[in-house]
């Protein structure tokens, strides 16, 4: 079921299983990317973390695709060392992208293993020149956060990356993309399941301002949704 809102021109998806949002959403990925190497010669794509986006990356990686022209980045990740198991790059690398033929040289992890500033700046050097993303994928947290933007902490959005620090969830230092970066994107997908959701959902729908709704592109977000009610 889809249904339209007038919030920051939001696009709201209903799934009646896991195995049926992960599939729209690996479809609607897949769709993306074909478009924008039709259109650029290249697809530039923004991953989340978490426990959603990782069922549809395992999809993808039983998927066919002109993977040579994909372009990997992440919106967000923990300052750990690179192998630890809570990155989100190293999550991303294990069930997806050592699977298929996208370049190394294209898959651009956030080096938080140097610390949120550093790390955040070595990641602006990598996103400076880019064009408007492709495709940002986000979740959306039990808070209503997202990446790691989250609820009454200011993010300085005269830049593309920023180091984040005290995170309300360990560990307390990150490197995130700003929202104004977030939002240069042709099109927006978030990933929602759990009931642990509904009240940020229910929020998002009511018009209260949580972290998700800076994410308010021209064309607008599209969100997926398993397992919460769109009152």
């Amino acid at each position: 079921m889809t249904q339209s809102s007038s919030i920051s021109n939001t696009r709201w998806h209903t799934f009646e299983s896991q195995d049926g949002i992960n599939l729209a959403a690996a479809t609607r990925i897949l769709a993306a990317a074909q478009e924008a190497i039709n259109q650029h010669g290249s697809f530039l794509v923004v991953l989340a973390g978490g426990s959603t986006p990782k069922s549809v990356y395992k999809l993808l990686s039983q998927q066919q695709a002109d993977w040579a022209n994909w372009h990997v980045y992440h919106n967000d990740d923990r300052c750990l060392p690179i192998d630890h198991l809570e990155r989100n790059s190293k999550m991303a690398r294990d069930v997806w992208l050592n699977h298929v033929a996208i370049p190394q040289t294209q898959i651009h992890d956030i080096p938080t293993e140097l610390g949120n500033v550093e790390g955040a700046k070595a990641y602006a050097k990598t996103l400076n020149g880019l064009r408007a993303f492709d495709l940002v994928i986000l979740g959306l947290g039990e808070d209503g956060h997202t990446a790691s933007l989250f609820p009454n902490q200011i993010v300085d959005n005269s830049a593309d990356v920023v180091p984040v620090f005290d995170a309300p969830k360990p560990p307390a230092d990150r490197v995130t993309m700003s929202q104004n970066r977030l939002n240069n994107a042709h099109e927006v997908l978030f990933l929602v399941t759990g009931a642990g959701k509904q009240d940020a959902i229910d929020n998002w729908r009511k018009g209260v301002k949580i972290p998700a709704t800076l994410i308010a592109p021209a064309n607008g977000v599209d969100v997926y949704c398993f397992g919460v009610k769109l009152n």
